[in-house]
């Protein structure tokens, strides 16, 4: 069957759209930085190509430390005004910037598929989630505040590139709406014009954004360092992640969510169907997520009915190009995944699944990427197919760290001890589940599990609203997230009402 771009959907129309929609942050050749509350020319535009097709996209305008410094201190004054805001002007300024981005939803959408490779259903349920997130603030934020003010200083934001609306964004919108300044910092592997046209639809409502583009490296001791600063947001890589927090000063309010190996244990277990059904929603958006699950860890006398019900769920996943139609009418495809961020994730991956084959690892599955739904002649460098690894040795890249890609990998055990080893191997994850027929043993083992939430028969996610989210371990440094907490998180109480958070010991706010 050949397939077709859909009509109306191609980049040029997408960055043409922004450019009618916020002529102030795009221009026809480039996008601008937004800071000290003026879009500005500034920085050094890098090139850049959306992993859907190749296409050339919008790239970001790095800043140099010296622009970034400037950035802050802007922010900072802005920050001194806004904090003084009475708290009904803030709840209808974010309440309008919502709004607006409920008017632009389906642009929103549509640059999030050409940016970071979302199929469409992904990309608008991003979208809905922040938009639905931030009014649910809108609605209990009163309760919240009661007793608390806003920082003495900005909220800098730096996150990962794979949930720009639900994650960034949407906590973007929640300091604002606590009465902080904020600044971001845009994800250089994608996201820069859905964040951008966000931003500018939010800072018309006055209010007050900083956007910037940059290497992490170069601006950290702008973003991070920084003694205007009064909070340090991250979400990313542990490698990232310890060089954010080698620069917070552990007595400035900081959350670092970082990645682990999120597993889910098989014991003692017969419902496979059920089982079936969570193992083919893993594999949405490429496992690209910090939720997601790459490894199982199965009861070996359970193993040959796993693999029953777990290698026909990889020969159902549907990937391919998120656009692509067979006539111009039809609907965009209900795919679980489109392209990985960029083709060298693909080697990266590919690279490790090699590596943990010549060191032991037993190949199970390996999908092929001729299956995929593409479009004749495009560039499928940064797609890859299902991939499962049985048994990887301990000295691969594979047993400890979290590939963030469709690759699997499963661990067979025959003790309670040896379950537990095995979901535990990488020192703390935000989520982990067990598949298991008994409540009582689950729990019991779950009380075991080096992870911040536990499912029994079903998966955990990073949740809103009421639902607090952290991690254990390395996974995550400073104040959890969520519903009341991530509000306190962003305030100030009395001294003598802590944060909940993993804090090292000598913190002024310990954790509970």
């Amino acid at each position: 069957m050949s397939l077709i771009l859909k009509p109306g959907t191609a980049w040029a129309d997408a960055y043409a759209r922004c450019v009618a929609v916020a002529p102030e942050a795009f221009h026809d050749d480039r996008v601008l930085n937004l800071w000290g509350g003026q879009w500005r020319r500034d920085g050094a535009p890098i090139p850049a190509a959306s992993a859907v097709d190749g296409t050339e996209i919008a790239g970001p305008p790095f800043l140099s430390l010296q622009e970034a410094s400037a950035a802050v201190a802007a922010a900072a004054q802005a920050h001194r005004e806004w904090r003084q805001v009475p708290l009904v002007e803030r709840k209808a300024k974010v309440t309008a910037a919502l709004d607006a981005l409920q008017t632009h939803r389906d642009l929103l959408s549509l640059l999030l598929v050409w940016e970071i490779g979302k199929p469409w259903r992904l990309a608008t349920n991003d979208v809905d989630r922040c938009i639905d997130g931030v009014r649910w603030y809108v609605e209990e934020i009163d309760r919240m505040l009661v007793g608390r003010t806003p920082l003495a200083g900005p909220v800098s934001n730096i996150a990962s590139w794979n949930y720009p609306m639900s994650v960034l964004m949407h906590a973007m919108l929640v300091q604002l709406l606590a009465g902080n300044a904020v600044i971001a910092k845009t994800p250089t592997d994608g996201g820069l014009a859905c964040l951008t046209l966000a931003c500018a639809l939010a800072a018309r409502e006055g209010l007050p954004i900083t956007l910037v583009s940059g290497s992490g490296r170069t601006l950290s001791p702008a973003l991070v360092a920084a003694p205007e600063i009064g909070c340090v947001s991250f979400v990313g890589g542990r490698a990232a992640g310890s060089q954010v927090e080698s620069l917070v000063d552990q007595r400035k309010r900081h959350i670092l969510e970082q990645e682990g190996l999120n597993c889910w244990g098989v014991w003692e277990f017969s419902d496979w169907k059920t089982l079936s059904g969570h193992l083919r929603k893993s594999f949405d958006y490429a496992k690209q997520r910090c939720t997601a699950y790459p490894r199982y860890v199965v009861q070996r006398s359970l193993f040959d009915d796993f693999l029953a019900a777990y290698l026909p769920v990889l020969d159902e996943v549907r990937f391919g190009h998120p656009l692509a139609v067979a006539s111009p009418d039809d609907a965009l495809p209900d795919l679980d995944y489109g392209p990985l961020i960029n083709a060298a994730k693909v080697k990266e991956l590919n690279d490790a699944v090699a590596e943990t084959l010549d060191r032991g690892g037993v190949p199970l599955y390996r999908g092929d990427v001729g299956r995929g739904r593409f479009i004749d002649g495009q560039d499928r460098s940064a797609y890859l197919a299902p991939v499962a690894v049985l048994s990887p040795p301990s000295s691969s890249a594979l047993f400890h760290a979290e590939p963030f890609g469709p690759v699997d990998t499963i661990v067979l055990v025959d003790t309670e001890a040896e379950l537990l080893a095995a979901m535990n191997a990488s020192n703390g994850a935000l989520v982990a589940s067990l598949a298991c027929d008994d409540e009582a043993t689950a729990q019991r083992l779950g009380r075991q599990l080096q992870a911040f939430k536990v499912g029994i028969n079903k998966p955990r996610s990073r949740g809103d609203r009421e639902e607090v989210f952290g991690g254990n371990g390395a996974s995550w440094r400073g104040a959890f997230v969520g519903g009341e907490l991530l509000v306190r998180a962003v305030t100030d109480g009395a001294p003598d009402d802590p944060l909940h958070g993993n804090f090292p010991s000598y913190t002024l706010h310990p954790a509970t």
